[in-house]
């Protein structure tokens, strides 16, 4: 399968520019997180293989024009599950793939946290593995997961991704989860691409120095989590929480338990006036608002069938109003759900 070289075919949403590349994304891609399945560190338990088909499938049919995974997301299995679902279109209606690397397992032990290294040689034999997964011939986004621990510099592995670019394996290069004094170092040796930061009403710090520091060089960003993994989609509830399967990430993280939990709950029930206003739904409400920030360009939605696609899609086209926006952040100062600033800066 070939990595197709022009934009894809004609989508019924809006799109924008991803930074100063030639790339046209719709304003929400497909998240290919949770397909990865479960038996590794940050799973998100059991999946169905043909529901994630079909839920990129249908996504892609909607109008969604690209889909973000990563080489970690199931130690390989989100990206060989992009694989199939790819194979089944046709070439001119395949949308964009994004990917990630940085992030290195030990077969024999799929439970322990991966590793952050950034050493060039591990960069590249990820990127040749996820070629194979994804059965391309040229990553559209190739993006570095995490600062490296492994005593790499900076410097060096947004280096290597700079080679990897320049030797055509890659057509664009960005950093996901680095901060602005990261992105100055980066942006030093070579132009960013692209920043992938999480994002959402409830995760709301990269809105002080992250975004605006993006809109000022031209650095297209992709927000991730914008429904904070499932809180914000206004079916979230506290028994569904407790319930949780100890092999999902999120039963053991602090937003979803106690005194967060109940403050995050909040928060989605006061988006609902607002869904209603538009006639659309909580979820797609908690995406819109993300994307109504000077210098985000699309936001990553994960979805694990096509029903969940259905629940998120009117995102790509709604609108916000001020007054939306101004009611939205007094339900966050209100509920005191997560930190950072509470409303867009014009």
């Amino acid at each position: 399968m070939a990595s197709h070289t022009a934009p894809t075919s004609a989508t019924p949403f809006p799109t924008r520019r991803l930074g100063r590349t030639d790339m046209a994304i719709t304003r929400v891609g497909y998240g290919a997180w949770a397909i990865g399945g479960p038996d590794w560190a940050v799973g998100w338990g059991a999946q169905d293989d043909r529901d994630s088909v079909a839920a990129i499938r249908h996504a892609v049919e909607r109008g969604v024009n690209w889909i973000d995974t990563a080489a970690v997301y199931g130690l390989g299995h989100s990206e060989e599950v992009v694989r199939r679902a790819l194979a089944e279109m046709p070439e001119a209606e395949r949308p964009y793939v994004f990917t990630k690397c940085g992030l290195v397992w030990k077969d024999e032990d799929r439970h322990a946290m991966p590793s952050r290294v950034g050493a060039a040689a591990s960069i590249r034999r990820e990127l040749e593995a996820s070629l194979r997964r994804l059965g391309v011939e040229r990553i559209d986004l190739y993006q570095m997961h995490w600062p490296a621990d492994d005593g790499t510099p900076l410097e060096e592995y947004w280096r290597t991704l700079l080679d990897l670019k320049a030797e055509g394996k890659v057509r664009a290069v960005g950093l996901s989860n680095h901060d602005a004094a990261q992105l100055d170092a980066a942006e030093r040796l070579g132009h960013v691409d692209t920043l992938q930061p999480p994002f959402s009403a409830i995760r709301r710090a990269v809105a002080e120095a992250e975004l605006p520091w993006c809109a000022a060089h031209g650095t297209g960003v992709i927000v991730y989590s914008p429904m904070q993994s499932g809180l914000l989609t206004g079916r979230f509830t506290a028994e569904r929480a407790r319930d949780l399967p100890a092999d999902d990430w999120r039963s053991r993280n602090a937003e979803y338990s106690g005194e967060r939990l109940l403050r995050n709950l909040a928060l989605a029930d006061a988006l609902k006036p607002v869904a209603e206003r538009h006639g659309t739904t909580v979820a797609a409400v908690a995406v819109a608002w993300t994307l109504a920030w000077p210098g985000v360009t699309g936001a990553i939605v994960g979805a694990r069938s096509p029903a969940q696609v259905d629940g998120w899609i009117d995102a790509a086209t709604l609108e916000l109003s001020d007054a939306d926006l101004a009611e939205i952040a007094a339900a966050i100062a209100t509920s005191g759900a997560g930190a950072g600033p509470r409303t867009p800066r014009s």
